[in-house]
């Protein structure tokens, strides 16, 4: 008997999907999409309630919030009538949730208005405009994230201190034990649920390392498409919280969740290719390193203080920049061959893999933004021909490459963003403005906390 037509996209679901579904009845798809904090937002509903065709609705107030749910007055033009958004299916990006009980159904969604032009403020919309921008030039950016992140012991308390992991020898994890395998098998099977997770979901994992901190992991990506390496962040992400929910654990993404403990990062290795050739355009055909690669550098140089907000995107972002033995965040935007003393690094590779590795990018970012901002820079330096300073070799002292320090407050880094004026251009002007103001609510309602070191040493001190 024929499939209903209304169900026929059934058939086109990957292969993955239909290995972890194994005959069971499909109970529910959820639709989802990104929020300004790269969390995920959307519908669920059950299978005879979906079709790719028929649209589903969210109110564009969504993007009106804070990550505390604070909604922020705008100077937007009937803020607050709450006009609906419509969802339109990526099925590309149809796949498993593992963690589900019964077989259920995720799909990422584009977000447009009812005359079907993109919604200017949906992070994914951002991306896409900006791999744009290279296409009308023939390029097409490559991309490969790093995720870093921490299993830790569950944290009921929000006034406790975060506390490493107990592993599998009963004792909680210790710091200082990067690239220790011992120390990843500490987390086996947290890993191992991960893992499983992945193959259900059709995801790919390069490599897993144990990183310097106390439960701190790395996950790595292979390469491809911005859009799509941001699509698995964000499903990652979900993983990985749930597998070590389901170990007894928590997982943080937050970019300094213990005070003694190095912050977590997601390094973002970039390269670009010519389209009509496949060509990596940040090599000539000698080998040799091109002008373009050096105007990438230049205007990540130039422009990534700028976007700070973006690849920095809370006030705990820069807790991760704080100098210290135990921290390797970088806090300048020097270049250097293989020198992860800056936060450019360019690692050894042959022509076709020459790239930039962006180290400044924080874990706790939003992917779709986070990666359209950095690529934004690297454009603009290729498009203005902005030559780069020379390279740094070496460590860093306090007198070196001092034009080039990062800033180390989400205040001052929303300062220079609201000046930015070709980033907002490259971005969405009307969307740089949302963003900032989001941004500085969230900031004005961490002001406003009083925090256990001031009452700890001004209450009875002052």
């Amino acid at each position: 008997m024929s499939q209903p037509a209304s169900r026929s996209w059934l058939n086109a679901l990957p292969a993955a999907f239909k290995a972890y579904q194994n005959g069971r009845r499909l109970d529910e798809v959820e639709c989802i999409i990104p929020d300004l904090n790269g969390m995920s937002r959307g519908k669920a509903m059950p299978l005879n309630k979906f079709s790719p065709e028929t649209p589903i609705f969210l109110p564009i107030s969504i993007f009106y919030q804070t990550i505390t749910g604070q909604d922020v007055e705008m100077d937007i033009d009937n803020q607050w009538a709450e006009s609906d958004m419509v969802l339109v299916p990526d099925m590309s990006t149809a796949m498993a949730v593992p963690w589900a009980k019964q077989a259920t159904l995720q799909i990422i969604h584009d977000l447009q208005d009812f005359d079907g032009k993109p919604i200017f403020c949906a992070p994914r919309n951002i991306l896409k405009q900006v791999i744009g921008l290279y296409q009308q030039r023939g390029w097409k950016p490559v991309v490969a994230p790093e995720l870093e992140f921490y299993l830790t012991k569950p944290n009921i308390d929000p006034n406790e201190p975060i506390q490493p992991p107990v592993g599998r020898n009963g004792r909680s994890g210790t710091a200082l034990q990067s690239y220790s395998m011992s120390a990843v098998d500490e987390y086996g099977p947290v890993i191992d649920t991960i893992y499983d997770y992945a193959e259900a979901a059709g995801l790919h994992i390069d490599s897993v390392i144990q990183e310097d901190g106390a439960g701190q992991v790395e996950f790595n990506l292979t390469h491809g498409d911005p859009l799509l390496l941001a699509d698995q962040v964000f499903y990652f992400k979900r993983i990985i919280k749930e597998a070590a929910l389901n170990n007894n654990m928590f997982a943080t993404f937050m970019a300094k969740p213990m005070r003694d403990q190095p912050g977590s990062a997601m390094h973002v290795h970039q390269s670009v290719v010519d389209i009509a050739s496949g060509q990596n355009i940040f090599s000539d055909g000698d080998g040799n390193e091109t002008d373009l690669f050096r105007y990438f550098i230049g205007g990540t140089q130039r422009h990534l203080r700028e976007v700070m907000p973006l690849i920095a995107p809370n006030v705990n972002s820069y807790r991760r920049f704080e100098s210290e033995a135990n921290s390797s965040a970088p806090t300048n935007l020097a270049w250097g061959y293989d020198n992860r003393a800056t936060g450019l690094r360019v690692p050894h590779s042959g022509a076709q893999d020459r790239r930039l590795e962006n180290r400044v990018i924080g874990v706790d970012t939003n992917p779709y933004l986070s990666i359209a901002a950095s690529l934004a820079c690297g454009y603009l330096g290729m498009v203005n021909r902005i030559e780069p300073g020379a390279p740094a070799e070496g460590e860093l002292d306090d007198h070196q490459h001092t034009e080039s320090y990062i800033p180390t407050t989400f205040d001052e880094a929303l300062r220079i963003f609201a000046n930015a004026d070709e980033v907002h251009q490259a971005l969405g002007e009307n969307f740089c403005r949302l963003y900032a103001e989001v941004k500085k609510e969230e900031l004005r309602q961490f002001h406003r906390e009083i925090s256990p070191w001031e009452r700890e040493h001004l209450l009875l001190n002052v």
